[in-house]
């Protein structure tokens, strides 16, 4: 399925329009919400698997809901994790010729076309990143964030990558190459958090929700304040 996109202009537009719409009104109310990504080819006997489904009992148990790419492997750990927990399962699904097929753990479900209106959904309604082992999808989704955020073009979110080992060599090549170049800042890669922890990930998450309540709460304060 390959999808030419300099052809029928008219008709893609407006289900491009579709796909915005549709996540705008769904996801409007889902509340604080972290986004859980990962390899679709990591089966249930893969350690990552385990520890992903841990990770989202953890974060449903602590009050968010999970969004995930609503496919197999890590995607599936993830929305299986929140729904063992009875938490909210968000699944961004999109539609591939092979690999992606909807897991049964979603109890909100989303249909994509298109690459670029899932990423817009993951960026505005998670409040934080967890990338567990992946590939390019997974790096995809990591870059897209890290680009954001330096660029400051959305708000710092926690981005955690779980897994030092299989990190490591993109952390070295990040430090020892783009920045020791000068292509990125040193200080960029303050913006990650990597772990092999659990534990970790659920209070790194939290922390910045209640650092985001009190933001919230001193801005309605000071809008009160510039009304009298």
């Amino acid at each position: 399925m390959i999808d030419d996109l300099k052809g029928d202009e008219s008709w893609r537009m407006f289900r491009i329009i579709s796909e915005f719409t549709e996540g705008f009104d769904k996801l409007s109310d889902i509340g604080f919400s972290v986004s859980v990504f990962g390899s679709a080819r990591f089966g249930p006997e893969n350690p990552y698997y385990q520890k992903a489904k841990t990770i989202s009992k953890g974060l449903a148990k602590a009050g968010f809901t999970v969004i995930t790419g609503g496919g197999p492997g890590i995607m599936e750990a993830g929305n299986k994790g929140a729904v063992l927990e009875n938490g909210k399962s968000v699944g961004l699904n999109i539609e591939l010729p092979f690999e992606q097929v909807p897991n049964t753990y979603q109890n909100l479900s989303l249909q994509y076309r298109y690459f670029f209106a899932r990423k817009v959904m993951f960026v505005k309604y998670s409040m934080g990143y967890v990338c567990m082992p992946g590939g390019f999808g997974t790096m995809d989704e990591l870059f897209e964030a890290l680009t954001l955020i330096q660029t400051h073009k959305i708000y710092t979110i926690p981005l955690v990558l779980f897994g030092s080992d299989y990190y490591k060599g993109l952390l070295d090549w990040l430090r020892g190459t783009m920045a020791k170049s000068g292509a990125i800042d040193k200080g960029d890669m303050n913006i990650i958090t990597v772990t092999d922890d659990v534990d970790e990930v659920i209070a790194v998450m939290v922390k910045h929700r209640e650092d985001k309540k009190k933001l919230i709460a001193a801005a309605g304060v000071k809008a009160r304040s510039d009304k009298t």
